[in-house]
C-alpha cells in the first residue's frame, strides 16, 4: 500500500524531513512554505510531486541521484544544494502550463552539487553559485550557438551542442557533468575540456 505524505498550507521552520520512504508519495504544496529546513531526499522523483509553495534558506541534500524533477511551481531563494541532480529544471517557465509559471529561482548555491543536464530558466545567473569542473556550465548559449557550432567537439558531443544551442524559450544556462556526459558522448574529459576552454559562455 502506498502512502500519501503531504506538506500543504503550512510554513515551517528549522525542520529536518527526511524523505527516504519508498513506499511514500511526498506532496509539497499547495501553499507550504520551508524557512531554513534541511530536505534530505533518498527516493526517485516521481514519488516526489512539487506542486507549490517556496522554500527559503534551505538545504536540499540528495542522497542518491535525483533525476528529471521540475522545480518550476516551487519559488526557490537562499537554498544550498547537494548531491547529484540529472535532468532538474529550476526556475519559472512562461512555456508549459499555468502552475510552472508561479515559481523562481535566486540567490541559491550549487557549488557542492553535481549537475548534468540540469537546466536554469528566467533567472538572473549572476545571483547563483555553480559548481565548478569536472562540472560545467553553458550561459545564455542561444546567443552564443554560431560560435559553439564552428567547433569540433569530440565524439558525439555535438549533438549535446545542438541541443544546448536550441533551448526551450526563457532557458538562462545548462550545466553538465564532464565524466558523465563524456562517456555517453564517446569521448574523454581531456578531449572535451581541450574544447570548452576555447569556448564562448562557459562557467567550469
Amino acid at each position: 500500500m502506498t502512502l500519501n505524505i503531504h506538506y500543504a498550507n503550512r510554513e515551517l521552520e528549522g525542520e529536518h524531513l527526511e524523505l527516504t520512504d519508498k513506499t511514500a508519495i511526498y506532496w509539497f504544496g499547495p501553499n507550504v512554505t520551508l524557512r531554513g529546513c534541511t530536505l534530505v531526499t533518498n527516493i526517485s522523483a516521481r514519488w516526489l510531486h512539487l506542486v507549490s509553495g517556496t522554500l527559503s534558506d534551505c538545504t536540499i541534500q540528495a542522497k542518491s541521484e535525483l533525476k528529471t524533477l521540475p522545480w518550476a511551481s516551487m519559488k526557490v531563494k537562499g537554498c544550498r544544494f547537494k548531491g547529484r541532480f540529472t535532468g532538474n529544471d529550476f526556475g519559472f517557465r512562461e512555456d508549459v502550463d499555468e502552475r510552472w509559471r508561479a515559481g523562481g529561482i535566486e540567490d541559491c548555491d550549487f557549488s557542492e552539487a553535481v549537475l548534468n543536464g540540469c537546466r536554469f530558466f528566467n533567472c538572473d545567473m549572476r545571483t547563483i553559485q555553480l559548481p565548478r569542473w569536472p562540472c560545467f556550465t553553458f550561459l545564455d548559449a542561444r546567443r552564443h550557438a554560431t560560435e559553439l557550432a564552428r567547433r569540433v567537439w569530440p565524439g558525439s558531443f555535438d549533438s549535446v551542442i545542438r541541443t544546448v544551442c536550441d533551448p526551450p524559450t526563457g532557458t538562462s544556462a545548462s550545466a553538465w557533468h564532464a565524466p558523465t556526459i563524456s562517456k555517453k558522448s564517446g569521448t574523454t574529459v581531456d578531449e572535451l575540456r581541450a574544447v570548452l576552454e576555447t569556448a564562448p559562455g562557459l562557467f567550469m
